[in-house]
């Protein structure tokens, strides 16, 4: 079976790319489970129901966050209705929704993902080591292709997790740092691992935000008002191709499109 995994949608622009391309990647290269980070989908903090909705309209199968998930309040009472869009499991106890998507693909593959968030550099939450061991022993007999999204600011704590669950899960994937990494590779026990996805979003920026912005607070140390780049938007991401026999990977292949591309390259996941 073949995985989609798509990085932090940032904004309208990477929207528009998911709504422009994700139809087509699903049919061109026979995916049978697409996911995406949306937690920055709503002009780039965090996402709104109807938002949520638009998402899964273009054919994603289950949507992912992090520590912006929270930043539209109206979010939460969806959070609580809707298993499809997950928050890090590893918030303390007692926050809304789940961290955790149990469904089957259309061909009938038991399939789970599960959304974790890092502890360096980012907000308070529980450890994600034991949080995953507890989830992945609960799915025991229910899923066996499995999907980890690594929420983390710091490549060696998503490096560290991948090395953690590396034969137990189909693949790790890292999000959060808004810049795609170059060491896709396949682990010694058969899990994929990509350090980060990047961002799914306006390149001509700073991590999607307007390059004046974030000059103006970087120069100045005073507050800035942010707002999402609009110019050279990208779609990035993986395709992972799995042995849903043994739930590991056999391959893992890096993905970004540009949406000023010509027709040679517009809209084709060709190795990068």
């Amino acid at each position: 079976m073949r995985i989609l995994v798509i990085g932090d949608v940032n904004g309208r622009a990477g929207r528009r790319m998911v709504e422009t391309h994700l139809p087509r990647l699903i049919l061109e290269h026979r995916v049978d489970l697409a996911v995406a980070n949306v937690e920055n989908a709503a002009d780039g903090f965090g996402i709104t129901p109807d938002l949520a909705e638009q998402m899964l309209g273009h054919g994603l199968d289950c949507m992912t966050s992090g520590n912006h998930i929270w930043d539209k309040p109206e979010i939460t009472p969806y959070l609580e209705s809707h298993p499809r869009l997950l928050r890090p499991d590893n918030y303390p106890r007692g926050a809304p929704g789940t961290g955790v998507f149990t469904g089957e693909t259309a061909g009938g593959i038991p399939v789970a993902v599960i959304n974790l968030m890092g502890r360096v550099f980012m907000p308070p939450c529980d450890d994600p080591f034991p949080a995953a061991d507890r989830i992945i022993a609960g799915l025991a007999g229910k899923a066996r292709v499995i999907l980890v999204d690594m929420h983390a600011e710091a490549s060696s704590e998503k490096q560290a997790m991948a090395a953690h669950l590396d034969g137990r899960v189909a693949a790790v994937v890292g999000t959060h740092t808004h810049v795609p990494t170059a060491d896709e590779r396949l682990l010694p026990g058969g899990t994929a691992f990509i350090t980060d996805l990047g961002m799914t979003g306006p390149y001509d920026s700073v991590i999607g935000i307007e390059k004046e912005l974030a000059l103006r607070r970087f120069l100045t140390g005073m507050p800035v008002r942010f707002s999402v780049a609009k110019r050279d938007a990208r779609l990035c991401g993986a395709l992972i191709d799995v042995d849903e026999s043994r739930g590991t990977a056999r391959s893992i292949q890096r993905i970004q499109i540009r949406a000023d591309a010509g027709p040679s390259g517009g809209g084709h996941a060709d190795p990068v």
